[in-house]
């Protein structure tokens, strides 16, 4: 189904992780091909993520973790998601991650977790995928 607007995607860096080289990367690629992203900046709650994502009308939530606190900010982001009812809208990430990790958020409900390095066609071309197939 296609949308009759841009995908809207939120990047999100959340904790005390202050290094956002790599959010800013995604967000720039993401523009790049064609969605309209919101960058929250460092230090989000998942609070704030999930709010700001709701105000925003998001299609998609990309939260970008080095802090090795994955286990905890992904499964309360979710949480908070289907607390607000944004069970619509897709919830995925990157950073460092150990792949027995990510398995465990996917099994969760968290979407696909890219590992630093990967190409920023295929991160955009699977959130433009998965938001043409759940979203409309």
């Amino acid at each position: 189904m296609e949308l009759n607007r841009p995908v809207r995607v939120l990047i999100a860096k959340v904790g005390l992780d202050g290094h956002d080289r790599g959010a800013k990367v995604i967000a720039a690629a993401l523009r790049d091909a064609g969605m309209e992203v919101i960058y929250t900046g460092l230090r989000q709650t998942p609070e704030m993520v999930v709010q700001t994502a709701l105000q925003e009308d998001v299609d998609a939530i990309g939260v970008s973790i080095l802090s090795g606190a994955h286990n905890t900010v992904f499964p309360r982001i979710l949480s908070l998601m289907k607390e607000k009812g944004l069970d619509d809208v897709l919830l995925t990430g990157g950073g460092i991650i150990p792949d027995a990790d990510a398995d465990e958020l996917n099994q969760q409900g968290v979407a696909r977790l890219f590992p630093p390095g990967t190409d920023t066609r295929e991160i955009a071309s699977y959130i433009q995928n998965w938001v043409a197939e759940n979203r409309g």
